[in-house]
């Protein structure tokens, strides 16, 4: 789908705020609701708008431990890349896992409320879920950016290519 500057307002809009009502979505992007309306209901009938979320202050409701993980795994073990995503579907603690080039072969964001659960995540269900050979953990001490501007990406590439 080839995005147009209107797309690109409405996209910046929900970006910034999800619940914006159709009414005011359409009086900052200059359309009238109806047509706001159906520029929305197209960008999500192509996917573009993959759905709408609410943020959640992770220690507010009391995990107090981020941790970056690097995982190696053993490929000599059998079926050991489809035994560690079953097995990473059913960790509530990993609220994101990347399969990455380099080194490792898995990145995993974990989620605990204290340095007794994390360690308890480690030793007793990643450390034993077979073809894991190594792990890397990095504990996240602050955060200077989480996830940007798509909107923003999208222009800085079309305006390099």
């Amino acid at each position: 789908m080839t995005l147009d500057a209107i797309d690109m307002r409405i996209l910046h809009c929900l970006e910034s705020n999800g619940r914006i009502s159709n009414q005011d979505l359409a009086a900052r992007v200059a359309l009238s609701p109806s047509a706001c309306l159906r520029r929305v209901k197209l960008l999500e009938e192509a996917g573009v708008i993959a759905g709408y979320h609410c943020d959640i202050d992770l220690k507010k409701v009391g995990l107090e431990v981020e941790a970056v993980v690097q995982v190696t795994m053993r490929h000599d073990v059998e079926h050991w890349h489809e035994t560690f995503v079953e097995a990473v579907a059913a960790w509530p603690e990993v609220l994101d896992a990347l399969i990455i080039t380099g080194s490792c072969s898995y990145l995993l964001v974990v989620h605990t409320r204290d340095l007794a659960h994390y360690s308890d995540f480690i030793v007793n269900r990643l450390y034993r879920t077979p073809g894991v050979m190594n792990i890397t953990s990095n504990i996240v001490l602050g955060s200077l950016k989480r996830r940007g501007s798509v909107t923003g990406l999208l222009r800085a590439s079309a305006s390099r290519g």
